[in-house]
């Protein structure tokens, strides 16, 4: 199976943020476009504990993000690298960022009826 960015659903575009996403078996795969400056801290609030629920496995295609952890550490991905981000984070861009994460979808799924019940 393959997509190219214009082939996935997209989510959200606001603000330079453009989000897109598919679901493949037990995936959630998604196509993240933040502009300089994006902080997500806000968007986790209604998390436990303000943070990122999920695991994260994917490839920084340009520029870099910082992910902060619950645990105080943090760590930068940046174009061209693979990472995985364990649940329990947030994340930040100074320059922006394209991304593409792939996600358990029991995960994804779980983080989203959290997050529609806490807003209503």
């Amino acid at each position: 199976m393959h997509a190219g960015p214009d082939d996935l659903t997209l989510d959200f575009q606001q603000d330079g943020i453009e989000i897109r996403s598919g679901r493949w078996g037990d995936m959630h795969v998604a196509r993240y476009q933040l502009p300089a400056g994006t902080d997500l801290t806000p968007f986790f609030a209604m998390m436990p504990d303000g943070l990122c629920a999920v695991d994260h496995y994917g490839i920084v295609l340009e520029g870099d993000m910082t992910i902060p952890y619950g645990d105080g550490t943090e760590e930068t991905t940046r174009a061209g690298e693979l990472f995985h981000w364990h649940a329990g984070h947030t994340g930040r861009t100074e320059q922006g960022v394209v991304f593409v994460a792939v996600t358990p979808l029991s995960q994804q799924t779980a983080m989203e009826e959290r997050m529609a019940a806490a807003t209503g």
